[in-house]
């Protein structure tokens, strides 16, 4: 059975692969300073010395359970695709020579594959595990079918599962079903993904929270808010707690559908539920409220923010967006209100443009002393940036006010800013 699987793989790699994936290695929060010195050597050597370098390098930490492939991966340029599968093919000819059988480690490598989408090498991972004599499971047809779906390749990704109906040894089970679904939902087919959703009833599988998560997000990236709308009615009827990323799903549906009343209702809702909403969440809320200038509810928000003990940085959220708001109405009156709001907090602006915001409000109105006090108050916990100076030169030269000019001048001067 192993060997007559080898060959409809082969065939089916022949048949439904493509060489023109799209294979860009995915980013990792790691740094590359906290990294073996190794990953920055690689960046600089050519495609043919890569596994060379790798067999050579003697501080390689290859053994080290808890190296991060992910994070040597992450270091490798997105135009740079041929390095990252170097690289694998390295660990996979390691894994073979070394007679590794542990199933964890190819599954591990595999998903890597998919992680830079290269379906044909996860697919050559698979055909060389079996010529070395390791039997499939269906574990290792899911991460070979998560690979294909990575890859855009949805023709082998059917292909593979006809042979797992058709097996007796690896018939697919509920990750099978979960890892379609999962993988149409990112691909925006959300027919497909809706119709493996009903097979995995079907099959006898119940829908896990992951299976929502990816229902939902689903329907929302194709823009099929109702649908969205109503799986999150069954994920209630079924007792399961959604988790963040659906609510931030659900709550980008009524902000792209400019549902005023059910963003605030639902803003409450997660608040008196779960006590907490996200730092998304926030962004899309305010995000919706600056673009069709709602003031009053971005108060109301700040409010509720307030009253329900939420982080600092959500304030901070919030009441930048405010801040913005007024100083494009040109409300100065009540940008410095809420400006000495945000600094009584012991915080300061997020972000040099915020700041600039509210320069040019201050010029708008030539209410230049006041504009003096609001620097001399924001100094002492933002350092101006070069635009944010450029922009007072600018302002003063413009108005003609050679003293502030000269003042500013001799500012940037002293803190180095060129």
């Amino acid at each position: 059975m192993a060997f007559l699987c080898k060959g409809f793989l082969r065939a089916v790699a022949k048949r439904g692969l493509s060489s023109k994936f799209v294979r860009t290695p995915f980013k990792s929060q790691r740094s590359l300073s906290s990294l073996d010195p190794l990953p920055n050597k690689l960046l600089q050597l050519p495609s043919s010395l890569i596994k060379s370098t790798l067999d050579s390098a003697t501080r390689f930490p290859q053994d080290n359970p808890h190296f991060s492939w992910d994070s040597l991966l992450a270091c490798l340029p997105s135009l740079s695709s041929d390095k990252a599968r170097l690289v694998l093919e390295w660990k996979l000819e390691k894994m073979l020579k070394g007679n590794e059988r542990d199933y964890d480690q190819y599954l591990y490598l595999m998903s890597l594959c998919a992680k830079i989408r290269n379906a044909s090498l996860a697919m050559h991972v698979f055909t060389s595990m079996e010529i070395h004599g390791i039997k499939p499971t269906t574990s290792l047809f899911n991460s070979l079918i998560h690979a294909c779906l990575s890859s855009k390749d949805t023709i082998t990704a059917l292909n593979l599962f006809e042979i797992m109906q058709s097996s007796e040894d690896y018939k697919p089970n509920d990750e099978t079903y979960e890892t379609f679904i999962i993988g149409f939902s990112s691909l925006g087919n959300t027919e497909a993904m809706k119709s493996w959703y009903s097979a995995k009833k079907v099959a006898g599988y119940c829908a896990t929270l992951q299976t929502y998560e990816s229902l939902v997000s689903g329907c929302i990236k194709a823009r099929e808010f109702d649908g969205a709308d109503r799986f999150y009615d069954e994920i209630k009827s079924t007792g399961i707690m959604p988790s963040e990323t659906i609510l931030e799903n659900l709550l980008e549906g009524f902000c792209r559908r400019r549902r005023f009343n059910q963003v605030k209702e639902f803003i409450k809702s997660c608040l008196e539920v779960w006590q907490e909403i996200s730092v998304k969440m926030a962004e899309e809320v305010v995000g919706l409220y600056l673009e069709h200038g709602k003031v009053e509810e971005m108060e109301e928000l700040l409010s509720t923010v307030v009253e329900s003990g939420q982080a600092v940085t959500l304030f901070s959220q919030v009441n930048s967006g405010i801040i913005r708001m007024y100083a494009a109405l040109n409300r100065l009156d009540d940008v410095e209100y809420s400006v000495g709001r945000m600094l009584k907090q012991g915080l300061s602006f997020r972000c040099a443009d915020d700041v600039e915001k509210v320069v040019c409000c201050y010029f708008r109105e030539e209410a230049y002393d006041r504009l003096d006090l609001f620097l001399e108050h924001i100094k002492r916990s933002h350092k101006l940036a070069k635009s944010t100076y450029d922009l007072l030169v600018a302002g003063y030269r413009r108005a003609g006010l050679s003293q502030r000019l000269d003042t500013v001048i001799k500012d940037m001067e002293l803190t180095g800013v060129r």
